[in-house]
C-alpha cells in the first residue's frame, strides 16, 4: 500500500510543506511504508493528482494537506474507486470538515495517528455533477462563502473572522433574498428566498451549523430553506441559525427537508459553493451521490461526534 501526501502549499497563513515531509520521513523510516509528496500548484490540481493515483487500481490511502477546499478536490478524485481512501491533515484556515470530528479533530494533524486508521465510508452530494462531502449552500451563505477569500489572507483574521468580516459586507451592501422556483421531489415552490443548502455534514462558514442532526454516512440529506427576510431579521437570526437553532426560529421563514433531490431555478445569477469552493450559475440539482468516499481517521474517531 502506498501512503501519498497531496500538499497544498498556499494553505493557511503559512506553507507547511515542510513539516509535511518530515511526516512523511517519520511514517517511512518508523514503520516501513512507502510514502510520497505531490504538490498542487493550481486550482483543480489535487483532484487530478488523485484521480490519476486512484485509476492505476494500486492501494492508495491519499492525505489531503490543506484546507477544505484541497479536501473537497481530493474527494472528488478518488470518489468511487474501491482501492482509494483518504484522510487529511490541516494546513488551512477554516477546516470546517473536521469540525465533524468533535474533540477529535486535533488528532488529525500529526499523520503518526492516521496511517492505520480504520477506513469507513462517507456520503456525498452531487451537485450538478460535482461532489460535496459537507454542505452545498445557494443563495446568501454562498455569497458570503464567495467573498471570504478578500479576508482570508488578513494576518489579523481567523478562519471564523474572515468569515464574519464577509457576512457584515454582504449584509451591509447586498440585497439578500433573490426570487427562485424551488423543487423539493416532487413538490414545486416559488419564493423569495435568502437560501437553499443542503447538508450532509453539519458545518461551514467558520463553524456554522445549521443542522445539527444531519449525519455524514447515514444515507439521508437535509435540506434548510431560509425564506426572505429583512436585515434587521437577518441580523437577529443569524446566531441561533450558526448554532443549530434552527427549531426555535419562526416556522413561516424556515423549513428543513428530508427530499432526496433539491432542485433550484433561478432568473439571476445564482452562486453555489460545495465544502467552500463557488461556482455561479441559473440552476442547481443537488441529490445523494450513487458514488461514496472512503475516509480514514485516527482510531475511535466518528465523523459524526458532534451530531444530536
Amino acid at each position: 500500500m502506498k501512503h501519498i501526501f497531496i500538499i497544498n502549499p498556499y494553505a493557511g497563513k503559512r506553507d507547511q510543506t515542510s513539516r509535511i515531509y518530515g511526516m512523511a520521513d517519520h511514517l517511512r523510516d518508523e514503520h516501513g511504508l512507502e510514502c510520497a509528496c505531490m504538490l498542487t500548484d493550481r486550482p483543480g490540481g489535487a483532484m487530478d493528482m488523485a484521480r490519476k493515483l486512484a485509476e492505476t487500481g494500486e492501494e492508495l490511502r491519499i492525505y489531503a494537506c490543506g484546507g477544505d477546499g484541497t479536501i473537497h478536490e481530493v474527494a472528488n478524485g478518488i470518489a468511487g474507486f474501491p482501492n482509494a481512501a483518504m484522510s487529511c491533515i490541516p494546513t488551512g484556515t477554516g477546516n470546517d470538515f473536521l469540525k465533524n470530528f468533535g474533540e477529535d479533530a486535533a488528532k488529525f494533524a500529526d499523520a503518526d495517528n492516521l496511517w492505520d486508521g480504520d477506513v469507513f465510508p462517507l456520503d456525498l452530494i452531487d451537485c450538478n455533477g460535482k461532489l460535496c462531502l459537507t454542505i452545498a449552500c445557494n443563495g446568501i451563505d454562498a455569497r458570503i462563502a464567495d467573498s471570504v477569500h478578500q479576508y482570508s489572507g488578513t494576518p489579523l483574521l481567523s478562519g471564523r473572522g474572515s468569515y464574519l468580516a464577509s457576512v457584515a459586507m454582504n449584509f451591509l451592501f447586498r440585497p439578500i433574498g433573490r426570487r427562485w422556483k424551488v423543487w423539493l421531489d416532487d413538490e414545486v415552490l416559488e419564493d423569495d428566498y435568502a437560501l437553499v443548502s443542503m447538508c450532509n455534514g453539519r458545518y461551514y462558514g467558520g463553524g456554522s451549523m445549521p443542522v445539527p442532526e444531519a449525519r455524514m454516512d447515514d444515507g439521508v440529506l437535509h435540506t434548510v430553506l431560509i425564506k426572505n427576510v429583512s436585515k434587521a431579521t437577518f441580523a437577529r437570526l443569524f446566531a441561533p441559525y450558526s448554532a443549530g437553532e434552527y427549531r426555535t426560529l419562526p416556522q413561516n421563514l424556515i423549513r428543513v427537508s428530508t427530499a432526496k433531490t433539491v432542485r433550484i431555478q433561478s432568473e439571476t445569477e445564482l452562486v453555489t459553493c460545495l465544502d467552500g469552493e463557488c461556482f455561479r450559475g441559473h440552476e442547481v440539482v443537488m441529490t445523494l451521490s450513487d458514488k461514496r468516499l472512503n475516509f480514514f481517521s485516527p482510531k475511535g474517531c466518528s465523523p459524526n461526534a458532534t451530531a444530536r
